[in-house]
Formats: structure tokens, sequence, C-alpha cells
């Protein structure tokens, strides 16, 4: 994107988030090209379970700031998304098949144990395809690196013997941070065993700087074992990995959950000793589940990524990445229909807007890397749920026939067919098991018959939502009903939820004449229910 001058002076003013990031790096690099000819940003991935939506989080917004900084600088960029998968098994996680059987793998790296999905080669490869996956599905552009690759081709060789150069300054860092009893077994390096195949936790005994060498005793044989650093015979202990990885590829910018920033003075400190500059960093708050626990990937707690696209269109899911990163957030079901319509209106906000520092402000320009698209929909998702909830149908073409009635322009927009599914996904798996209806008051029932005759006057009239919208509000001040509790009224009683979208634009949408039928049904319903 060429940028005019007054726009790239817009955003290096602009309070967003990502082009604060993007500003903090561009001010450490010293505002020109690093010499290795691009600026590198990285993400990490531990793929000891499956890859969840706080994965996806660190991703989506590392590129948020990345297209922040392309925007400001004009300098090239890569970006390295990092699997940790020569790590040993530490947990067997709960969301694998005959977890039992695993038990005899811990130790091992993740990339030498078998695919419990007996689809690919091993544990890690299969938890690597499924990131790289939805990393596709959403069309990121990253560079895919493996540890175990990494470590076992030699690419890190170099900065292995440099951190064996430098063993002594590296425990200097490390070993106050460490309880006494821990630091008299603590190494940065972590042998392979000979024997086993697992990763050692296992003092180093003496080095041999200049064969690139480690001694260290076998676990179980007592055995004085010299082991090279290099070629995948030892990786590092995760702090020094942290350290030697951001030196050997000179890392620009690097983001990481809470529960890492008191360890980014370490990781810093160690880049430092080893020769590299460190990138600027950022912490996010970590997702809360349910009951307002840290989300866990061994557990399965809180959304896969895939759980959120079942329920709603992936751009939902971006903004709620985008919002207030530095903020704890329950991220469970619930929290879905008021993104999707949050998206909605951000959209619709943005292209009525012309002032550039504005733009730049909403979140859609940062969910779309400063290009958002034009959706024209009247569809918010909560109208959409009680749609399907009154027609009660998991058929998309009848709700699409209703759609197609209030809105026949839009009707075949992709993101409006993908509200749609979601829509009838979350109804039955949510809305469903949780509809209860209630038995009109007299006084409700009066204010309900009346809406059937002013509905009536308006059959084969033109009319709109906000003309419907207006005739209830007239229907509950003239029944001197409370306006809040009539409107939940409506809903309890016509729609068996006790919030919805506004009722003069679901009446619209569902039409004139089957919502006078709906309010009949219900009320002969519950003059039935009483009589009895």
């Amino acid at each position: 994107m060429i940028l005019s001058e007054n726009d790239r002076n817009t955003y290096l003013e602009s309070n967003a988030w990502p082009f604060q990031q993007a500003k903090a790096i561009l001010e450490k690099i010293g505002h020109i090209t690093p010499p290795k000819g691009y600026v590198l940003f990285e993400t990490g991935y531990g793929p000891s379970g499956l890859p969840h939506i706080g994965t996806f989080g660190e991703v989506v917004r590392t590129i948020m700031v990345k297209a922040a900084f392309e925007l400001i600088s004009g300098i090239p960029t890569r970006f390295f998304c990092f699997s940790d998968d020569f790590d040993g098994m530490r947990k067997v996680p709960d969301t694998i098949p005959s977890k039992e059987e695993y038990i005899r793998y811990m130790g091992l790296p993740l990339s030498k144990i078998p695919d419990p999905f007996r689809q690919y080669t091993s544990y890690a490869q299969y938890m690597n395809e499924k990131l790289k996956a939805f990393l596709n599905s959403f069309g990121f552009q990253y560079e895919f690196l493996s540890a175990t690759e990494c470590y076992e081709s030699g690419k890190f060789n170099d900065p292995l013997l440099n951190v064996l150069s430098n063993y002594d300054a590296i425990m200097d860092v490390m070993l106050p941070t460490l309880g006494a009893d821990r630091q008299g077994t603590y190494s940065p390096f972590l042998p392979i065993c000979k024997h086993t195949g697992k990763v050692l936790q296992v003092p180093v005994i003496d080095r041999n700087v200049k064969d690139g060498q480690i001694l260290y005793k076998d676990p179980e044989t007592g055995e004085k074992i010299w082991t090279s650093v290099k070629d995948g015979n030892c990786k590092l202990q995760w702090k020094p990995d942290f350290a030697m990885r951001w030196a050997a590829f000179d890392v620009d910018f690097e983001m990481y959950g809470k529960d890492h920033l008191v360890n980014g003075v370490i990781y810093t400190k160690l880049c430092h000793i080893l020769g590299g500059r460190g990138p600027h960093q950022m912490f996010y708050e970590l997702f809360l589940d349910q009951e307002g626990q840290k989300i866990s990937k061994s557990k399965g707690t809180g959304l896969t990524v895939d759980e959120w696209l079942r329920y709603a269109p992936q751009e939902s899911l971006s903004l709620f990445m985008y919002t207030s990163p530095q903020r704890a957030k329950k991220l469970y079901f619930d929290v879905i229909p008021k993104y999707v319509d949050d998206y909605i209106h951000l959209l619709k906000q943005y292209h009525a807007e012309s002032d550039v520092a504005k733009r730049a402000a909403n979140a859609v320009f940062h969910i779309h890397s400063g290009n958002p698209p034009m959706i024209k929909t009247n569809i918010s998702y909560s109208l959409l749920l009680n749609l399907v909830s009154v027609c009660n149908t998991d058929n998309i073409a009848i709700i699409s026939g209703y759609i197609g009635h209030y809105d026949p322009e839009n009707l075949d927009c992709p993101f409006l067919q993908k509200m749609i599914l979601g829509a009838i996904n979350y109804y039955y798996d949510f809305v469903l098991p949780k509809k209860a209806y209630r038995a009109p008051t007299q006084i409700e029932r009066e204010a309900l018959e009346l809406l059937q005759i002013e509905l009536k006057k308006l059959e084969n009239k033109s009319f709109n939502a906000e003309s419907i919208q207006n005739i209830v509000y007239d229907i509950g001040n003239r029944c001197h009903l409370d306006l809040k509790t009539w409107f939940k009224g409506l809903y309890e009683i016509l729609l068996g939820a006790s919030q919805g979208p506004r009722f003069g634009s679901f009446i619209a949408l569902y039409g004139i004449k089957e919502t006078i039928l709906l309010i009949e049904n219900k009320l002969s319903a519950s003059h039935s229910e009483t009589n009895n």
C-alpha cells in the first residue's frame, strides 16, 4: 500500500495499540533497516497439546503489529512461527486418545513420539499440522520453523557453541532465579540420552569448549558420557533456548503471555550475553475459561479455533483478539454473539467515516491489515438467533427465505451465509437447551392483543423496522408498562429467551402475518394452560 506523507504521519500518531507497538519497534531499530535486510517478527508455539485459541491470538496479534509496522516504516518484514517440538513430553494431555499408553513416552521429544491420531509420523507433526491448517485457513503469511529440524540439521550449531562459550555468564544469570536444590542440578544444556532418546535434566560435570562437548552422568547407569552440543545431541532449557533463538535469528518483535512477563528481563539478559540485541517485547493477558480459570491446552478448557468457527465468521474471532489484549477476558461460547454484532457495527462505522485517524483507530482496520471489506447486511447475529429460535429449524433454506424477503440484495453475501450457519449451530447447541417460555400476565396479554391489532393494520402496506419499533413502544406506554420489562416480556413469552434484538427488526424480518400468528399461538397456549 502506497501512503501519502500525511497518512503515514497520522498512523504514527495513532493510539491504536498495533501502531503503538510498531512505533516502539521502529524506534528500537533506529528507523533504519537492520543489517539482515528485514525486520523479523516471531511467535513461539508449544505443541504439547492441540493448538487452542490462545495460540491463534498470539499469531493474529503479531500480524496486526507487523501490518502496522509496514505501513509506518516501509521496511521489509518476515514472520517466523516457531514450534518447540524438540521439548520433552512433561504431561500427557487429556485431549488425546489412548492417554494411558502415552505415559511410557514421558521425557521423549514431542517429535519422537507416535501420533495418537495415527495421521502423521509423530505427535509433534500432528500438532504442527493442526496449527498450520488453521493459520492457513485465515490466509496468514508466515514461515513455519521446527525446533527439531533446527537442532538436528545443524542450523543451531553455531548458536549452541556460543551458549557453551558463554556458559558461566549464563549460569550467573540463571542460578539466582532458582531454588537451592535446583541450583545444584541446573544446566542450560539438556542432553538427549543415547539409550532411551529422552531429554535429560542432569548436571553438566565438565565442558570442552574447543570440541563443543559436555560431560554428564547417565541417571540410570551412572556412566559418565561426553556428548556434542551440536546436531540434536542436546537441546537448551527453555529460558536459554528463548534467548538463543532471539540472538540466532536477530528477532525484532515477540509477544508472549503474562505468565512469561517476569522472565522477559532474563531472556533479554541472556540474549545480550550471546551477542544479540533482543527484540521489542509485548505481553498479553491470559484468557479465562467459563470458571474464570486460565485456559489449558492439556485439559482442553476454553475454546478451540474450530469451535469458534462452528458458530461465527472468523472476523469475529479476530475482533476478540484485537480488543484489549492486555486485559484478561473470558473466552467461552457466550461471548460469540456479541463479537459478531460488534464486528458488523464497526465495519459499517469504518466505511461511513472519511477521517483517516478515526479509521486507523477502528478495530477492523487492523483485522484486515488496513483494507477492510465492504459487507452490506442489515442482519445482526442476535436477530438471526431469534429468527432461528422462532422457526425452530436447522434448514438453511427456510432461514434464507425469510432473509430473502427482508434483505434480498445481500442474501448471497458470504459473511451472511456463514452467520446463518453459525447461528443455527449456536441455537441448537446453546439456546435450545435453556429455552423456557412463560405465560403473559393479564396486562401483558392485553398489550399483546393490542399489538396484534396494530400489526394487522400494516398487512399489505409498506413499513420498516423503525416504524414497527415505534408501535411496540407506543403500546407499552399505552398499557403503562415499564418499557424494559415490556420488551423483556416479549422475548420471554414469544421467543423463550430473556433478551434479544430490537423487536421491530425481528418483526420486519420474520414477517407481519407470521408475528400475528406467533402472538395468537402463544396467547392461545397460555389460555389453555390457565383453564386446565
